[in-house]
């Protein structure tokens, strides 16, 4: 009987993950399997960075957790930390995007800093430690991610967040990278946007009106207020390149 019962409660784990997995696909997010796909690519592509191995969160637009997903083959390949940095990322370009426009955490560096109008917003929403530590490690980065259908919390102001819109311009939530240097990180969120066919942005504050990262600091001021720091030279062509190699898609107008 002992038996039995083990090999029901195996089957109805394996249901509910399976339910979930179909779920989450059919409300507009990708899969577990095709972000990590899609981050595992990328991340072997030229990004200006260190090369490093990478997380990925995605939260829907209530701030929950959907999906945790790296790029290497075991939770220790990519830096422990920056999991909770991928989630943060994810639930500040949510917090601050709207359906009309979308705000990049690489768009909130320079009007974070000291002196900045929004000087201090990194504190406002505070992570969820509960959440962020929560369940086995064993489950880290898979399908059963112990963050998954949670409320994380946080906010980070460099780059590697973007929020994430449909092809009917609708606004579903949004991804978090880390793992690398940031400039690093924001050009694999977009690459992993575009990839996913999820950045129908409507507008952003950049000189191209959309959520690419702005460098545009000297002597440290932002011309815009909207600047975020270079890390590489590569990095910032790799950026500046972005709206002829992987544009934001529009929304076809019926």
């Amino acid at each position: 009987m002992k038996k039995l019962n083990s090999v029901y409660t195996i089957l109805a784990l394996i249901l509910l993950s399976t339910l979930f997995s179909i779920q989450s696909f059919a409300e507009g997010f990708p899969t577990h399997t095709e972000i990590r796909e899609a981050l595992k690519e990328i991340v072997g592509e030229k990004n200006g960075g260190f090369g490093l191995n990478m997380w990925a969160t995605v939260v829907d637009r209530d701030g929950v957790v959907e999906a945790v997903v790296f790029s290497g083959n075991d939770r220790g390949d990519q830096w422990p930390g920056s999991r909770i940095i991928s989630a943060q990322k994810a639930n500040t370009a949510n917090a601050f995007s709207l359906p009309g426009l979308a705000l990049s955490t690489a768009n909130l560096f320079a009007i974070t800093q000291p002196g900045g109008s929004l000087f201090g917003l990194q504190h406002s929403n505070p992570v969820n430690t509960e959440v962020a530590y929560r369940g086995p490690s064993e489950n880290i980065g898979t399908l059963n991610d112990p963050m998954v259908g949670y409320k994380i919390g946080g906010v980070n102001v460099f780059g590697g967040g973007l929020a994430l819109y449909d092809n009917s311009g609708k606004i579903l939530g949004a991804i978090g990278v880390s793992g690398d240097s940031s400039c690093a990180d924001h050009n694999i969120a977009w690459k992993l946007r575009h990839k996913l066919n999820l950045d129908y942005v409507p507008k952003g504050v950049s000189p191209t009106q959309d959520d690419n990262i702005v460098y545009d600091i000297t002597d440290g001021t932002s011309a815009s207020g909207w600047g975020h720091a270079e890390c590489s030279p590569d990095a910032a062509e790799i950026a500046r390149e972005f709206p002829k190699t992987h544009p934001v898609r529009s929304v076809e107008k019926k």
